[in-house]
């Protein structure tokens, strides 16, 4: 099987002041998040992270000795799938997270479940999307899930899906089915603020139109909407019972935000 991955570190990437700022500021959030709202109060993340909880409630190891222990592997398929420089970023932001959960004492900010759950979730997904930024992860559920994926077949989300479903059936065994159903609060609302944060706050989406009156279509996109169009020229047609009828059409293809 063929790698595509870095023979050298890019230590300039490593030493990159941006990127050493984002996955400081990355992990400073994560801390806060898991300090002061989601370990108090049992909520679990997805991933890594909620594993790293669920072991340390139910066998009381050190959260920060967890989180070192649970990362290596993702670190060492990282380094083997990615490169080595992705591997270098990863080893210092999960230093920095678990030296962080060690010696930063935070007391809880609230004991309201829907906060805890909303708020804490996006600090959390915070943290995690500036360390991607950053270049490197906190937590390597998907790293498990590319790695995994090519050798059972399951696409990555699905073994995401399988990953997070177990953590959550445990925490509803362990801590109740209420807590857990806070969890995945936590959990949806970190994602879509990873998303946020990586991907930015607009969404695009990429429109086909097909029309009967594509230069009006054109001209409004173009001159009302100040949008950029592509113009390809296909078929219409070949459908159930008149495969045989069709006719040329143009197909205008143009992006839009997710609130156009």
């Amino acid at each position: 099987m063929k790698k595509y991955k870095s023979e050298q570190v890019e230590w300039q990437r490593v030493y990159n002041p941006k990127n050493v700022f984002l996955i400081i500021l990355g992990c400073s959030f994560s801390v806060f998040a898991m300090k002061g709202f989601m370990i108090p109060n049992r909520f679990l993340d997805g991933g890594i992270t909620g594993i790293s909880i669920l072991l340390h409630e139910i066998f009381h190891i050190n959260i920060s000795f967890l989180v070192i222990i649970l990362n290596v592997l993702f670190v060492f398929l990282g380094y083997k799938r990615i490169g080595k420089t992705f591997a270098v970023q990863t080893s210092i932001a999960v230093l920095l997270l678990s030296i962080g959960l060690l010696f930063v004492n935070i007391p809880p900010f609230t004991t309201d479940k829907l906060l805890i759950a909303v708020f804490g979730g996006i600090m959390m997904g915070t943290g995690v999307g500036l360390v991607i930024r950053g270049g490197g992860v906190i937590d390597g559920a998907e790293v498990i899930a590319v790695f995994t994926g090519r050798k059972t077949g399951f696409s990555n989300s699905e073994i995401i899906m399988v990953i997070n479903s177990i953590i959550f059936a445990i925490a509803a065994i362990q801590f109740g089915i209420e807590t857990a159903m806070y969890s995945i609060i936590t959990y949806f609302t970190a994602t879509r603020a990873i998303n946020y944060v990586v991907e930015g706050i607009e969404e695009f989406t990429a429109m086909n139109i097909i029309s009967s009156q594509p230069n009006e279509v054109k001209n409004y996109l173009v001159n009302e909407l100040n949008k950029g169009i592509t113009v390809y020229k296909g078929e219409r047609g070949y459908l159930p019972g008149s495969f045989d009828v069709k006719f040329d059409c143009e197909i205008i293809v143009t992006v839009v935000t997710r609130l156009e």
